[in-house]
């Protein structure tokens, strides 16, 4: 690689920059707020892009402006369902395939490092196919602490015996971003549709496809 692109390993987000998973999530959270008389403005909802509720709650956000307390087992259990029938069959992002086989072809170690379980995540790279890039995954009670904190991501570099400043991260996330940098990482971001109005004017460079950032390690 040239100049400024000697990295040792490659961190991939799951949510929105492998699976398009965050519109699904989005659009069955704003039918919930709808089904009480409320909307949940895209700017206001991704406050909690990337990490959990603990940064920002649509559950105690809809509380606050109803007055009301919820079930929220049963919304819970309702809305997930939503989300998978809305999902279907997705596939993998426009340029996901192609980035791994470069990356794979320049022998660097890859993982995945999400906010969310190892459920959702590695259910999601079985059910694609795409499992065996990675060396592992590190989600949610993996580390203390999950993104907007450095955590998970320092502790992808230690499994995978890399320097943070040689790791290169992608994300489509704010709260990813704050992630990566506070680990002493490189970070790419890919806005997908949800995250595309957020401000990532510190990062390395922004893509508009992983087949732009695939285009960028191969030139």
């Amino acid at each position: 690689m040239g100049r400024g692109m000697d990295f040792k390993a490659v961190l991939f987000d799951f949510d929105g920059v492998l699976v398009d998973t965050e519109w699904a999530i989005y659009q069955a959270w704003r039918r919930t707020f709808e089904a009480h008389g409320h909307e949940l403005p895209l700017a206001v909802y991704t406050r909690c892009i990337g990490s959990d509720f603990a940064t920002w709650s649509p559950k105690t956000h809809l509380e606050d402006l109803t007055g009301l307390a919820f079930d929220w087992h049963d919304l819970d259990t309702r809305r997930q369902q939503e989300i998978m029938d809305e999902l279907g069959e997705a596939g993998p992002m426009a340029g996901v395939e192609e980035m791994l086989r470069i990356i794979a072809a320049r022998g660097l170690p890859m993982a995945v490092v999400s906010s969310s379980s190892h459920r959702w995540v590695d259910g999601w790279l079985e059910k694609l196919g795409l499992a065996g890039h990675f060396e592992t995954t590190v989600c949610r009670g993996d580390a203390p602490r999950i993104k907007p904190a450095p955590d998970l991501f320092v502790e992808a570099a230690r499994r995978l015996a890399a320097e943070p400043g040689g790791c290169l991260v992608i994300e489509d996330s704010h709260n990813g971003l704050l992630a990566a940098r506070a680990a002493g990482m490189r970070v790419w971001i890919v806005p997908n549709r949800v995250t595309e109005g957020l401000d990532f004017t510190s990062a390395d460079a922004i893509f508009y496809s992983l087949r732009d950032c695939a285009m960028q390690l191969s030139g």
